[in-house]
Formats: C-alpha cells, sequence, structure tokens
C-alpha cells in the first residue's frame, strides 16, 4: 500500500531532506510550500510537481515524466525529465536534462544550463525512466508568454559550477550517496547546445547500436574535448532506411544494415580542424567499429544539419 505521504515534502522551513535510491522506484512525488529548503531525490519517479517553493535548492533524479514547476520563485534546481514545464515562476535557475522541448509560461528571470551530475546509480535511475543520457534539449526553452522587448530566460554562465547552486547534502542520511559534480564524470555529456559556436567547422559522429555503443560516444567525447573540441549537442535516435538516404547520402547502403539492431547515438563537435580531429580520433581508436563521420568541413555542416532535422521531426520537437 502507497502512502502518499511517503512520496510528499509539504511545509517545510530551513530544512534539509531527501530520499535515497531505491526509495521512490518509479512514484510520483510532489513538493509543496517549502522555505529555504535543500531536497534531494536521489530516486527516478514518474511525474514531479513543485509549488509555491521559495529560496530552496532542489535536486531531481530521472523523471520518466513531467516536472510542473509552478509558483516557485528563487530556487537552485538539477532536474533530469522527459518534460520540463514552468508557470508563474521567478528566478528559477535549472541545471536540466529534458529529453523535449522544455516550455516556460508566465515566468521570468529563469536561467539553464545543461545538467551536470553523478553518482553511482544514477545511469541505472535513467535506464528506470526510460530517458536516454543523449537526448537533451537543456538550451532550446520555448516561451509561451514571451513579453515584446523583454528576454524572460538566458543561459546559466558557462563556467557555473553545479556546487555553488546545489551544494551537497549535509545530513548523515544523503550523505552516503556518493555524488560528484564534476563536469568530467556527469552522466549526461555536458553540451554547449544553443550557445554560440566558436568555429564554423563542426564534424558529425554517429554510432550505431551495439554492445558498446554508449561507452564508445563518451570515449569519443573525452578523446574530443582532451583536443580542445567542443561537443555542441547529442542526440540517440531510430532510424529506417529512408532516413539513412536522406542523412547519411551516398553511403548509406554501408549503414542500413546496421540500422536494424536499434537506435543510433549522434555526437557534433565544433572547432577549427573538428572534421580532420574526429576522422583521426575514429581511425586510431575505433579501428574495428563502424562509425559515420563528416567527410569534409563542407559536406560537415550539412551532415549536422540533415541528421538533427531528421531528429527533431522524429521527437516531434
Amino acid at each position: 500500500q502507497v502512502d502518499p505521504k511517503d512520496y510528499t515534502f509539504s511545509g517545510l522551513k530551513d530544512e534539509t531532506v531527501g530520499r535515497l535510491p531505491g526509495k521512490v522506484a518509479g512514484q510520483q512525488f510532489i513538493i509543496q510550500d517549502c522555505e529555504n529548503c535543500s531536497i534531494y531525490i536521489f530516486d527516478h519517479s514518474a511525474t514531479i510537481t513543485i509549488d509555491d517553493c521559495v529560496n530552496c535548492r532542489i535536486f531531481l533524479g530521472p523523471i520518466k515524466g513531467s516536472v510542473f514547476f509552478r509558483d516557485c520563485k528563487d530556487c537552485k534546481c538539477v532536474v533530469a525529465c522527459q518534460q520540463f514545464r514552468t508557470r508563474d515562476c521567478r528566478k528559477l535557475e535549472v541545471f536540466l536534462c529534458c529529453a523535449t522541448q522544455p516550455i516556460i509560461e508566465s515566468s521570468t528571470g529563469m536561467k539553464f544550463g545543461c545538467f551536470q551530475y553523478y553518482y553511482p546509480e544514477l545511469a541505472l535511475q535513467f535506464k528506470d525512466a526510460g530517458l536516454s543520457i543523449f537526448n537533451n534539449t537543456w538550451s532550446n526553452i520555448h516561451d509561451f508568454t514571451p513579453v515584446s522587448g523583454e528576454n524572460n530566460w538566458g543561459l546559466l554562465p558557462e563556467n557555473a559550477v553545479v556546487q555553488d547552486y546545489v551544494p551537497l547534502p549535509s545530513c548523515e542520511e544523503l550523505k552516503a550517496v556518493r555524488i560528484s559534480t564534476d563536469a568530467m564524470r556527469s552522466i549526461i555529456p555536458v553540451t554547449r547546445g544553443q550557445r554560440q559556436k566558436s568555429s564554423d567547422e563542426s564534424s558529425l559522429a554517429v554510432f550505431f547500436a551495439g554492445d558498446y555503443t554508449t561507452a564508445n560516444a563518451r570515449k569519443l567525447i573525452d578523446e574530443m574535448t582532451g583536443k580542445g573540441f567542443q561537443l555542441v549537442q547529442t542526440k540517440e535516435v531510430s532510424m529506417k532506411a529512408e532516413d539513412a538516404h536522406r542523412v547519411f547520402q551516398q553511403c548509406a547502403s554501408e549503414f542500413i544494415p546496421l540500422l536494424e539492431k536499434g537506435p543510433v547515438v549522434a555526437l557534433e563537435f565544433n572547432g577549427d580542424g573538428a572534421v580532420e580531429g574526429c576522422r583521426s580520433t575514429i581511425n586510431d581508436v575505433f579501428s574495428g567499429t563502424k562509425v559515420f563521420v563528416s567527410e569534409t568541413k563542407a559536406s560537415a555542416s550539412q551532415d549536422v544539419d540533415n541528421f538533427y532535422n531528421f531528429a527533431d521531426m522524429q521527437m516531434g520537437m
């Protein structure tokens, strides 16, 4: 028998509270009327609503459906979800992983950054919530109620550090969770999203489904960012043969048989020399693995456009 009290934080002031991994286990959760609290949900949940909270610091593990902030102000959050919405909120700062386009409504002073967080149980919680670590549109915000001449939202500084916003829990019970907020260890690859690109050269790399797809994609990200290239965006999506023709053009036929195994993972890197950097890294590190990679600077920008236009249509963006 589920007791709603176990899945609610209500009317708290100046407290640190949370739920350990395994304690929410996919239920829905409610947070309401809390002031100056630190709240940590270190588990996956179905949906979460957050109402009338002021000056709180909030961490929410992977949410299978939606998270909805209403009438909240001056809160700092780390959130992973399928859908993100705010209504009548003021000054929220959010490190976000969101599979669909985040939506704000009647909200002002909103700031967004890319989700950066790690603890050992988190990868499995993403799986349990049906979320891909590669589908994160954190910076592609849709403002339902724009005001002409004003901007209701912006991006957090690029060097923003999660712990400066949502500190690690100080209470004994929650200290047991082995957290790292080091961007290099983040379960979600840290992307530039809609920030200005530093170069007019991008490169697309696409990994096909297999036992090591995630590990390979992460390895390439580490190698490329280690060389100073920037990861702009990532995507995990299923493709059909006709999609392959559109995206991979003349090389489509060699990749089509690989599409039946499952979704592909695509990465866009940016920086002068990104195409050559990507090609040489893939040749050196992934010699036995079939990977689609842009061939020239000229074709690369077309590859990126072709792939992401297709992916956005797939995801219904």
